[in-house]
């Protein structure tokens, strides 16, 4: 499976704990069920995802929050949009994967799944992130 689909899957597991405020074992065990997902690396890449989310949700939040503009919080933002910048943030931050890489993926997930001005808003938010952490030693000039 490409890292996109994966990416995709990550996605759905991540916005569907986002509505059910739910994270634990139990919640990805069902996904996989039901997502028919047996592949050992889609798997661990989904485990990776949602723990490394859980275990960092107050650092992600806040990188999230110190960069909405006045008068935003984090529930107003809609859970498709919350649910694609946790992933790129944990992607970014912790994983170390290229800024570009992991904005262009969720902004491209964000223009098949959110509303149309979702991948703007997205590609602001991350785009702030990367200048305030200097993520890979550049400045995203998008």
């Amino acid at each position: 499976m490409q890292r996109s689909a994966m990416r995709e899957l990550a996605f759905k597991l991540i916005y569907e704990i986002e509505i059910q405020k739910q994270n634990d074992e139990d919640q990805l065990e069902i996904f996989l069920e039901n997502n028919e997902i047996d592949d050992k690396k889609v798997v661990e890449y989904l485990k990776d995802i949602q723990n490394g989310i859980k275990e960092n949700e107050s650092e992600i939040n806040s990188l999230i929050t110190s960069n909405l503009k006045e008068n935003w919080s984090l529930n107003r933002i809609s859970k498709i949009n919350i649910s694609l910048i946790k992933i790129a943030i944990y992607e970014m931050v912790y994983k170390k994967l290229p800024y570009k890489v992991a904005i262009n993926e969720v902004v491209e997930l964000a223009k098949k799944y959110a509303d149309e001005s979702a991948p703007i808003f997205i590609n602001g938010i991350l785009a702030s992130v990367v200048k305030e952490k200097k993520l890979n030693g550049e400045v995203n000039e998008n």
